[in-house]
């Protein structure tokens, strides 16, 4: 992995999502062999400052570009993502099944929206327009999915 190389992806995307010079934004790179995660980023929407972390030990991505992209898509959607999770707290119940379904979908569809422009965005401006395949390689195979559920009869 060329550290430099990355810095250089981060800035270009910075730049290309329109993210500077509004925001304060800065790569960090983890070093802990246990962080699960590829990629995260955290935002501070009062000072306007985000910080993208990159995992540097063990990544479960081979395209570290679309991260990086994945990443600050985030910071894109962040005003839609605070609005609609306000809107769920304020009309559900803590501890019901509705929030908790309303929570999960709000999250899970975010999640796939960001993915979808990340695609759309690397395949048009990208360097490597390779996409990174490293969790569905990790998943089971469809066919594995359904061993041992019994017919319903």
């Amino acid at each position: 992995m060329d550290k430099d190389k990355i810095t250089l992806v981060f800035d270009k995307w910075c730049k290309k999502l329109r993210l500077i010079p509004d925001w304060d934004i800065k790569l960090q790179w983890v070093t802990d062999k246990n962080w699960p995660k590829t990629g995260d980023i955290k935002i501070d929407c009062c000072d306007k400052k985000a910080i993208v972390l990159l995992n540097e030990t063990n990544p479960k991505q081979e395209n570290l570009e679309e991260v990086v992209a994945h990443e600050l898509m985030h910071l894109k959607m962040y005003p839609l993502d605070q609005f609609t999770e306000g809107l769920i707290l304020s009309t559900f119940k803590e501890n019901t099944s509705a929030r908790d379904f309303a929570y999960r979908g709000f999250f899970e569809t975010l999640e796939q929206t960001v993915e979808e422009l990340t695609k759309c965005f690397l395949l048009e401006f990208g360097e490597n327009r390779e996409l990174s395949f490293g969790r569905c390689q990790r998943g089971k195979s469809f066919t594995e999915l359904y061993d041992g559920l019994n017919n319903l009869e």
